[in-house]
Parts: C-alpha cells; sequence; structure tokens
C-alpha cells in the first residue's frame, strides 16, 4: 500500500491492522444488526492501492482516489460488498463524471470484506454508460449497476 504523502513503513502496517480489524467489527456488525457498517469505500481504495501498487490520493481529494506513479493515471476507486444471495441489480456509488479521472476502479468484495476481484472501465466508457437514456438512477445520479460496469470494464484483479 503507497500514498502519495510519505509514510512510513511502520504506518502502512499499522493502517493496515486498523483495516483488519475494522473488517472484523464490519462483519460482526452486519451480523447483528443485519445493516452495513459503512467502510466499504475506505476498504476498496486500500485494497486497489495494496493489490494494484497504486498511489492514494490524500483524503477529499476531488476527482480521483488514486493515481498509479509510472504514468500519471488517475482513478476514481467505488466498491461493493457483495454478500452471498444479494440481488443481481446492486448499484455503485455516483460516479462523478464531472470531475477529471482517467478511469473508474471497482473493487468487489466479500463478505468479510477481502477483494475478490477488481475492475477498470474508462473514463469514456463509463460516461457513455451513465448517458444512455433509460436508466433514472444512472442518468440523473450517476449510478450503475455492478453487471453494468463489469460489461464496460475488464477485469483487472485477479490478473
Amino acid at each position: 500500500m503507497r500514498a502519495l504523502h510519505s509514510r512510513g513503513r511502520v504506518t502502512d502496517n499499522r493502517i493496515m491492522n486498523i483495516l483488519r480489524e475494522a473488517k472484523q467489527l464490519a462483519v460482526e456488525y452486519r451480523q447483528l444488526t443485519g445493516k452495513p457498517l459503512g467502510i466499504t469505500g475506505e476498504v476498496a481504495e486500500y485494497e486497489a492501492s495494496r493489490l494494484l501498487g497504486i498511489d492514494l490520493t490524500p483524503a477529499r481529494h476531488a476527482g480521483y482516489d488514486a493515481v498509479r506513479s509510472t504514468d500519471g493515471r488517475r482513478y476514481q476507486i467505488k466498491g461493493r460488498c457483495v454478500l452471498p444471495g444479494s440481488k443481481p441489480g446492486q448499484r455503485l456509488g455516483a460516479i462523478d463524471i464531472s470531475k477529471e479521472f482517467d478511469a473508474v476502479l471497482l473493487v468487489l468484495l466479500d463478505v468479510n470484506f477481502n477483494a475478490t476481484a477488481i475492475y477498470e472501465a474508462e473514463r469514456g466508457a463509463v460516461i457513455d454508460a451513465l448517458s444512455r437514456p433509460g436508466s433514472r438512477a444512472r442518468n440523473e445520479r450517476n449510478a450503475m449497476g455492478v453487471s453494468l460496469f463489469k460489461r464496460i470494464g475488464r477485469c483487472v484483479w485477479p490478473s
């Protein structure tokens, strides 16, 4: 895991330990309440950083969440926890197409918040998909379904 702002190995290890604990708490919370704890986005960002070797931007950075240091490619990162027996129509959070980014990454997480797959879709394909007539959620809120994202993107992990 890497970030644009410098951190040491000790800090990275501590962050991974905190995330491991948060994942366990989120699983227990969901088991007790039937509701998500709301850590999917943070876990997705760190999993993408760790697995793809991309650099996370500082918090609340406008437009994108990570940059690939080798070429400056900018990514918005979305996460979705896919539970066994979940409905097929699950959606991603809103994709902000008014901001600058090169691609969107979708990190799919299992019941324990472990990454199972990462998909990448190019900016143009995302904007085209969100602009197609038909779905109010897609057209007005810039939210697309996981299945549509998989169709317009490609699996980049596991590769």
